[in-house]
């Protein structure tokens, strides 16, 4: 009986996580024009993504993260910096693709240090999956752009691997689209990063 209750409530918690990132998105997105958007996946306290859309005022942003406290932050960054454009959505990544309204696409994903789950066991829980990289293939604009970067080499290795062999995605050779330090960019030693596109029917 205590199982079905954790797993009652486990999955009435996901329902309402579910009915509030699709309320959020649907108030971001309305109406059902094709809109574009730019991602970034683990936001953190939203040093990265303010300045992105303080430089990108025609571009509506929206930044994720799974913790809490860290998008209360990035709401008062981005409140206090008076940006219309910004927004910040407590949310799981499969979860936030999973109800993405249908005429809205991703324009630009930044994926900025990562947790790189070093163990190998704990790989499987690594952001850059082929089954990601799938769901994200099915939202991308044609013209989209996956931006990676880790100080992690040994996962920056299999993530660049991830994409070579995905058939879906390439590596674009272009150079980073924007600079701006985040707190885990400056505690690192040095970084990797690459962008990767999607491959042209």
């Amino acid at each position: 009986m205590e199982n079905a209750a954790r797993t009652a409530a486990y999955h009435a918690l996901m329902a309402e996580r579910t009915d509030d990132v699709s309320r959020r998105l649907a108030a971001i997105f309305p109406g059902d024009e094709p809109q574009r958007f730019v991602w970034e996946l683990g936001c953190g306290h939203g040093h990265f993504l303010n300045a992105y859309a303080a430089a990108h005022s025609d571009k509506v942003c929206v930044g994720i993260d799974i913790v809490g406290e860290r998008i209360k932050r990035a709401l008062r960054k981005r409140d206090r910096a008076g940006l219309q454009n910004l927004h910040f959505i407590h949310a799981e990544a499969r979860l936030f693709l999973g109800v993405l309204p249908r005429h809205v696409s991703i324009e630009q994903l930044f994926i900025l240090f990562p947790d790189p789950w070093p163990k190998k066991r704990h790989h499987k829980h690594r952001i850059i999956q082929p089954s990601f990289l799938e769901a994200v293939a099915a939202r991308c604009a044609p013209s989209a752009r996956v931006h990676f970067r880790t100080d992690y080499q040994p996962y920056f290795e299999d993530a660049r691997a991830v994409f070579v062999e995905h058939p879906r995605w390439e590596i674009a050779d272009e150079p980073w689209p924007f600079e701006q330090e985040t707190v885990f960019q400056a505690r690192a030693e040095s970084y990797y990063s690459l962008t990767a596109r999607p491959v042209r029917a």
